[in-house]
C-alpha cells in the first residue's frame, strides 16, 4: 500500500521531473537559430542561380561554335571529295589515251573498267533496290531491337551475294575495303558516323536482286529482325541511283609493267 501510494503521489519519475524543471533552449535563440540558417539556404540558392545564368550564354556560344565548325569541316570534305572525283576521272581518261595503242593496256584496262563500280572507284548509276532499316519504335532496356554494325554488315553482304553490282549506305559508297563499326551509339562507315534511318542503296537488276536478297543469309537475318524485335525494313524498287565514288580509295601499291 505505501507503494501504490507513493505513485499515486508521484506519478512522475524524479529524473523526468528533473529535466521539465530544467527546461528547454529559449524561444528567441531557437527563432534566430533558424532565421541564420534559412538565409544561408537562402544564399546558397541564390549564388547557384547567378553562376547558371551567367553560364547559360558562354554555353550557348560554345555550342554555336562547335556546330558552325562542324559545318565548315563538312562543307570542305564535301569540297575535296568533289575534287577528288574530277581528278580520277582525269586519271582515268590519261590512262585510257595512253594505253589505247597496247593490246595487253587495253586487256587490263577493261578489267579495271569492270571492276571499277564495285571496288567503289567510279561514281557509278542505275536502277535498283532501296533498303531503309531503322531501330524499333521502343528501344528494349538490352538494346537488342536496335541497328547495329553486325546487322548492317550482315544486310550488305547479303546484297553482295545476291549480285549488286555497287552499294553505298546514306550516300556514303560501300567497298571491299569499307569498314562498318560502331562507335558509342553510332555506327560508322570508313569511320564517318552515321544518323538514323539507314538508307541502303544497291545497283542492279531489281526484281532479281530483291528476290535474291530475300533467299540470302542477310535477307533472312532482317526478316527475323522485323518480325521479333519490329525493327524497320522496307524494301522498294528504284528506275534510277546515283551512287559517287568512294574518296577514300587510293594508290597503294605500283610496279613498271614489264
Amino acid at each position: 500500500m505505501d507503494l501504490l501510494n507513493d505513485i499515486l503521489r508521484n506519478p512522475m519519475d524524479s529524473d523526468y521531473h528533473a529535466v521539465a524543471q530544467r527546461g528547454g533552449p529559449k524561444p528567441k535563440a531557437s527563432r534566430l537559430s533558424l532565421l541564420v540558417i534559412a538565409l544561408l539556404i537562402g544564399a546558397m540558392f541564390t549564388l547557384s542561380a547567378v553562376q547558371t545564368t551567367r553560364s547559360a550564354p558562354v554555353a550557348a556560344t560554345e555550342r554555336q561554335h562547335l556546330i558552325r565548325q562542324a559545318q565548315e569541316q563538312g562543307a570542305e570534305q564535301e569540297d575535296l571529295r568533289n575534287q577528288i572525283e574530277v581528278l580520277r576521272t582525269e586519271n582515268a581518261n590519261s590512262r585510257a589515251t595512253l594505253l589505247a595503242d597496247s593490246e595487253d593496256a587495253r586487256i587490263a584496262q577493261d578489267e579495271i573498267t569492270r571492276l571499277a563500280p564495285g571496288a567503289g572507284e567510279v561514281p557509278v548509276a542505275g536502277p535498283g533496290i532501296v533498303i531503309v532499316v531503322d531501330d524499333a519504335p521502343a528501344v528494349r532496356d538490352d538494346k537488342l531491337n536496335r541497328v547495329l554494325d553486325n546487322d548492317l554488315q550482315a544486310l550488305v553482304n547479303g546484297l553482295w551475294l545476291a549480285g549488286a553490282e555497287a552499294i553505298g549506305i546514306n550516300g556514303h559508297r560501300v567497298s571491299s575495303l569499307t569498314a562498318i563499326r560502331n562507335a558509342g551509339d553510332a555506327v560508322t562507315v570508313n569511320y564517318r558516323s552515321l544518323t538514323r534511318p539507314y538508307r541502303i542503296e544497291a545497283i542492279g537488276d531489281p526484281d532479281k536482286l530483291a528476290a535474291r536478297f530475300a533467299d540470302s543469309p542477310g535477307g533472312q537475318v532482317w526478316q527475323s529482325l522485323a518480325q521479333n524485335y519490329q525493327m524497320r525494313f522496307d524494301i522498294t524498287q528504284a528506275q534510277q541511283i546515283e551512287l559517287r565514288a568512294d574518296p577514300s580509295l587510293g594508290l597503294k601499291h605500283a610496279r613498271r609493267a614489264t
